[in-house]
């Protein structure tokens, strides 16, 4: 398969939910930025510019440094998807709207229908695709869609650095001339042609271009012409949506046409799809990619020069059927070191152990016992399950430096392109689960944030995989905060185990999901899915993404640790705690072999998974649970509902009857599978 005709797929996760603030360094670029205002101005702004193209090919770099700071992400109106805005720098008036990435149009998952939303529904002002110079067929064949609705419109061509070091040169005076339109090349990581970019959009004008299709299609499409609505694009393009099942379009154009014309329109759709030889969406597919080839060929060139490309190498590795295993192996270890050995063993203790319980809480104690003498508030602040006790000593002494090195951890997987590959590599795993690849995408989001990682299920094809996954992330995927804390419990005792909790809570994510799989009616789908080039990360980009992902967290995590701690006082305070703990003995004491105290841990873990994983590991550090019992009590905890944040999701993506089920089946499971593995460790006389 040669370079130029090579399609793939990309995945860029945590994109839909975080925005990476970037403010441009460069003044005189800025400078330059500037003078494009009047310009646009002059040409009557009054809408958008619209940001659209494939995942993975460098939006959301070319997001921030054309707006800053200045960012506002939010629902898009009438969906669950995020979309970002953020005023452009150049244009200060001007709206930048970040749509979620798509592969063609018409579009066909929940996504990308936003994508074309905006085109109808907010009248952009300019159009401005980014495509992947490396893959510029693909790229093109959004190009002449996207040109074929007559909006101002400007093409950048991104990654042209990885290009040329590929040994790919692309003309694109050449590509502007035959679709006329304009077309800048950059490489937005590196701040190359932005402010190319910038002049371009200002100066932006609609393209005359069209498509010749075959004739039952222009007979179709002149037929429909009279009848189509006046709309920010085209007739002729309207029409073409009408012509490829657009659920979109259709879905706007029924809120502008009457039934009788709509009728008339189906009966014209109905006519060209009974004269030609296929469907009229396929007909129109094949017109556009024959076109999209036949530029490419005139305008992308190998050169006979090509730089030695150790990422390709390395990448064609990370998905051999055994030495990717064996890379996976090696991350997971490094990871196992850097987060639960360095985070939660080395910076938990000096920040935990030396700074907030040697110099910041006594101090804190002192004062709030000075300025208010009142014991009951005194215990309330700093008492044994005190506000700042436990809910801002938990969420920044224990939890944070946790989740600070796992999303280090994550952002260099993520920059690095490792993620698709892993996708690749798993395939043949959840096939067994009548699932694809694709699915581990998710699951590995959920070891950031389960909540998240729900919303994003939505990348799956089908309703059964979306389920599927769905209770596979409820069941057994830890997030980044409780992942740490299990990781460093279980790192401060052994690598077995380790071993055995991974061992244990692999085995029932497995076992259920292959049972569900054949108990929920559909069929497995194939994997589509983009390999983006391996290449060393930017320590820019990841410790920006860090720095976001850290703000989210403190935002998202603090209210839940406080309110935790709030209910733990007042449980405490009216003895529910003590006779909660007497209910739950025999279950906690007699069935999983742990301390009676272990029950505070579960009720806090009720509220979030990760608030009952850090009183477990408080127990541990004060000699109350042996090394068997932390092996056994985190099987538990992971094994637990997920927080309340999370079912929420879950009722709102699947219906609260859904939510309902997946919490009663995992609710006793986890008790189950634990007290189970407890007798067997004790029989075996295993010890750590």
């Amino acid at each position: 398969m040669s370079r130029l005709n090579r399609d793939v797929y990309p995945y860029d996760p945590f994109r839909k939910r975080i925005i990476f603030l970037y403010r441009n360094p460069q003044d005189n670029e800025q400078g330059n930025m500037d003078c494009h205002t009047s310009t646009m101005e002059a040409n009557g702004a009054d809408g958008s510019v619209a940001l659209i193209g494939h995942p993975n090919v460098g939006k959301s770099a070319i997001f921030q440094r054309l707006t800053g700071q200045r960012v506002m992400i939010s629902n898009y109106p009438g969906t669950t998807v995020t979309v970002s805005r953020g005023r452009m720098l150049a244009f200060p008036d001007i709206d930048l709207v970040d749509t979620p990435g798509l592969i063609t149009i018409p579009t066909h998952t929940e996504d990308e229908h936003v994508t074309t939303r905006v085109l109808l529904e907010e009248t952009p002002r300019v159009l401005l695709q980014v495509g992947d110079a490396k893959n510029i067929r693909r790229t093109l064949l959004l190009t002449l869609q996207l040109a074929e609705m007559g909006l101002p419109f400007v093409l950048a061509l991104n990654m042209t650095d990885e290009a040329q070091k590929a040994g790919l040169d692309v003309d694109a005076a050449l590509i502007a001339k035959k679709l006329g339109i304009q077309v800048i090349q950059t490489a937005a990581v590196h701040d190359i042609g932005l402010t190319e970019l910038s002049g371009a959009i200002a100066t932006a004008q609609s393209s005359e271009f069209n498509i010749e299709y075959p004739a039952v299609i222009e007979q179709a499409v002149g037929q429909l012409l009279p009848f189509l609505p006046d709309g920010p694009i085209t007739q002729r393009s309207q029409a073409l949506l009408w012509l490829s099942d657009d659920e979109v379009y259709t879905s706007w154009l029924r809120k502008k046409a009457d039934p009788e014309t709509l009728d008339q329109m189906l009966q014209f759709k109905t006519a060209a799809a009974s004269i030609a030889t296929g469907p009229p969406a396929a007909l129109i597919q094949q017109s556009r990619l024959a076109l999209a080839a036949t530029l490419t060929a005139e305008s992308a060139h190998e050169s006979k020069k090509k730089d030695f490309q150790f990422g390709s190498v390395l990448g064609r590795i990370a998905m051999h059927r055994v030495w990717g295993w064996g890379i996976l192996g090696l991350i997971l270890y490094t990871i196992y070191w850097f987060v639960g050995v360095f985070g939660a063993g080395t910076l938990v203790d000096a920040l935990e152990s030396r700074l907030f319980g040697e110099i910041i809480n006594p101090w804190i104690t002192n004062l709030v016992s000075t300025l208010i003498p009142v014991p009951l508030v005194v215990e309330f602040l700093v008492g044994k399950y005190g506000l700042w006790t436990i809910g801002v000593t938990y969420a920044l002494a224990l939890i944070l430096p946790i989740v600070t090195t796992f999303f280090l951890s994550f952002g260099l997987l993520e920059d690095s392109g490792y993620l698709p590959r892993l996708v690749a590599l798993s395939n043949q795993v959840f096939q067994a689960l009548g699932l694809n690849g694709k699915a581990v995408l998710p699951m590995v989001l959920g070891l950031g944030c389960v909540t998240m990682a729900t919303v994003t299920t939505r990348v799956l094809e089908t309703k059964r995989d979306r389920f599927l996954v769905t209770l596979m992330l409820a069941l057994a995927v830890p997030c980044s905060a409780q992942l740490g804390v299990v990781m460093g419990l279980l790192a401060g005792i052994s690598f077995t185990a380790t071993l055995i909790w991974s061992g244990v809570v692999a085995l029932v994510l497995l076992l259920v999901g292959w049972l569900a799989a054949r108990f929920v009616s559909g069929d497995r789908t194939p994997l589509l899915i983009e390999l983006p080039p391996m290449r060393l990360p930017q320590f820019r980009n990841v410790v920006l993404k860090t720095v976001a992902r850290l703000e989210w967290y403190l935002k998202e995590v603090i209210p839940f640790f406080l309110i935790g701690a709030a209910v733990m006082f007042a449980l405490d305070l009216f003895g529910v705690l003590d006779w909660l703990a007497k209910v739950m003995e025999p279950l906690v004491v007699h069935w999983l072999g742990l301390p009676a105290e272990a029950s505070a841990a579960f009720l806090m873990g009720f509220l979030r998974r990760d608030f009952g994983a850090t009183g477990l590991f408080v127990m541990e550090a004060q000699g109350l649970l042996s090394p068997m019992q932390v092996v056994v009590s985190m099987v538990t905890i992971t094994l637990f509902i997920p927080c309340v944040a999370s079912v929420l999701i879950i009722a709102k993506e699947h219906g609260r009857r859904t939510a309902t089920g997946m919490v009663l089946l995992i609710f006793p499971l986890a008790f189950l599978v634990a007290g189970v593995l407890y007798r067997f460790l004790a029989w075996i006389g295993w010890m750590l």
